[in-house]
């Protein structure tokens, strides 16, 4: 796919962008080649786009998106294009209470390529969303999630009085929310996630699982039980955040994209891929969450068996 082509699904599908919009199109200087995209999108359709160039390294930390807060306020979109997520941050959850549209569409891919030239962002959104209601629907009436794999994973994860949500790209209502990943998604209690994970898709950021890691919630804290290099890549990789927080489970998700494939490219694609569940670990504030922490990150499992309450919404992968 052109990269082209990826701005234009994004603007004119799921965004339905607006000529008399102002939309601030915030990325990173490892983004110019999707900022330039974007830019000529806007002047070949006479649309108003403010692009906001940050330091990569800044953004999962969260204080320079903070300081954008009164911007992302006056605009009525905008898309965080950046290599990591911001959309569990503070400064997204003031602006959409005011009626700002946010799309997060995180950039980072491990390839070289752009995010925008994969094949997965042309995912049907209302197959997508005809899936996420269904599951929405028995979610809703539930008040805990028990999700088993024939590897070994056996989790429960208590959602009573939290509110379940769907992204499937659509963000053209005034406040919505929504993300390149496609999926459904709903915050847990944070410290009453129990049982065992037999993790063996994607460590999110940095990449897949070459041997699955054996994990344990407690009280919804992640207690990594092996030794081998993938173990020590994702406690590594948590410590690096200096914030004892992200070791608690903010974020349960379950993947609607059939187009993606789990490859360790792009964590978007990883995390959005049919067949697949992921916990989120960290800040979820915009999910539906309390928990403020220095960041946000998935880690994503392959074929779960889902039950919402009694109701069993996903069979080795398929949603019944």
């Amino acid at each position: 796919m052109h990269i082209e082509t990826g701005v234009s699904i994004i603007m004119n599908r799921w965004f339905e962008a607006d000529r008399d919009e102002l939309i601030l199109f915030v990325t990173d200087e490892a983004h110019k080649r999707e900022a330039d995209a974007v830019d000529h999108w806007a002047r070949s359709s006479d649309a108003v786009v403010k692009t906001i160039l940050l330091n990569s390294s800044d953004v999962q930390e969260g204080t320079v998106i903070q300081n954008l807060e009164e911007q992302f306020c006056r605009a009525n979109a905008i898309i965080g294009a950046t290599d990591n997520s911001f959309i569990t941050s503070p400064a997204v959850k003031h602006a959409t209470e005011k009626g700002v549209r946010f799309l997060s569409l995180p950039l980072s891919c491990t390839d070289g390529s752009s995010l925008l030239e994969n094949d997965f962002i042309a995912m049907d959104c209302r197959w997508a969303a005809k899936m996420g209601k269904k599951l929405i629907r028995s979610l809703r009436k539930c008040k805990s999630v028990h999700i088993t794999t024939e590897l070994g994973t056996d989790l429960t994860f208590q959602i009573s009085g939290r509110k379940p949500g769907l992204y499937n790209g659509m963000t053209n209502r005034p406040g919505q929310v929504s993300s390149t990943s496609f999926e459904v998604y709903v915050a847990p209690l944070e410290h009453e996630t129990e049982g065992k994970l037999v993790l063996d898709a994607s460590l999110g950021y940095i990449g897949t699982v070459d041997e699955p890691i054996h994990i344990e919630f407690h009280e919804g804290r992640l207690h990594i039980l092996d030794d081998h290099k993938d173990a020590i890549r994702l406690r590594e990789y948590i410590d690096s955040f200096k914030d004892d927080t992200m070791w608690i489970n903010g974020e349960l998700g379950i993947g609607l994209n059939a187009l993606s494939k789990c490859r360790g490219v792009s964590y978007i694609e990883d995390e959005s891929t049919y067949g697949t569940f992921h916990i989120g670990m960290g800040r979820n504030i915009t999910l539906g969450g309390v928990q403020q922490a220095a960041g946000h990150f998935d880690i994503v499992t392959n074929r779960p068996t889902i039950w919402a309450g009694e109701t069993c919404i996903m069979k080795d992968g398929i949603i019944l």
